[in-house]
């Protein structure tokens, strides 16, 4: 199974893997990676996600594939994980799954809380929603929504348009019926989540539950922001720095 996977940035130096979030694909990172050209960076597309749209996704599968591919690059250098919603809930289970192949993670806006009755409720719903998918103005409406910038937004919009209905039921279902996973507490990682302060009452709880569930975790509420406000670039490359640095 090929994976599309975009690296960039000093081979050399410790590996940042940057997991973006559902509905989107790598394109998200491309102001991180721009960034951070003094590290070894790694954007690759989840299953399910832009140029991997061919792959079925599963969180599981999707944290075994990104395991391989980290141990292909990492080659015994350092390794920073981060991860944006959909993505933190993978980097999550690869925490849980490599325990001790992780130096540093970053867990953004993810859910650990499954809602309730999810399973039954998320097939007829999209079977109803999905042409909304297809609008402009709805799509505009969620790029606001998801701090996805005019410069984006038609790639954004592509990739909105060719996800097919039954993937957006897979991508929905394993995110909303995700738990924290089992051996996560064994990571050693060093840790830190975090989560927007206008972001929904059940994603601070998840960040809380996260936070209370590993030793090495710490947990920040970025003021004044919603889901995907993490991302705003001078913000998210300070905490970054800072995280890594351990200032």
């Amino acid at each position: 199974m090929k994976l599309y996977f975009r690296e960039s940035g000093d081979t050399t130096a410790p590996l940042i893997v940057f997991l973006h979030g559902g509905g989107v694909s790598g394109w998200m990172w491309d102001k991180q990676t721009d960034y951070f050209q003094n590290y070894h960076c790694l954007v690759p597309d989840l299953p399910g996600h832009g140029r991997n749209s061919g792959i079925a996704f599963s969180i599981i599968g999707s944290a075994e594939l990104m395991i391989n591919l980290i141990d292909t690059k990492a080659a015994g250098k350092p390794v920073i994980l981060i991860g944006f919603s959909l993505g933190a809930q993978v980097a999550l289970q690869i925490l849980s799954m490599r325990p001790h192949s992780i130096d540093y993670a970053i867990i953004n806006s993810a859910l650990v809380r499954p809602i309730p009755l999810a399973n039954q409720i998320i097939r007829p719903t999209i079977r109803l929603t999905h042409w909304l998918t297809k609008l402009r103005s709805f799509s505009k409406l969620q790029a606001r929504q998801l701090y996805i910038g005019a410069d984006q937004f038609e790639t954004y919009y592509r990739e909105t348009c060719q996800m097919s209905a039954d993937t957006l039921v897979d991508i929905l279902q394993e995110n909303m019926t995700f738990q924290i996973p089992e051996n996560f507490h064994r990571s050693t990682a060093k840790i830190l989540v975090t989560v927007g302060e206008k972001e929904r009452v059940m994603m601070r709880k998840s960040a809380a539950d996260i936070k209370h569930s590993n030793s090495n975790c710490e947990a920040m509420i970025i003021p004044r922001i919603g889901h995907g406000g993490t991302l705003a670039p001078e913000l998210f490359h300070e905490i970054v720095e800072s995280w890594i640095r351990e200032t």
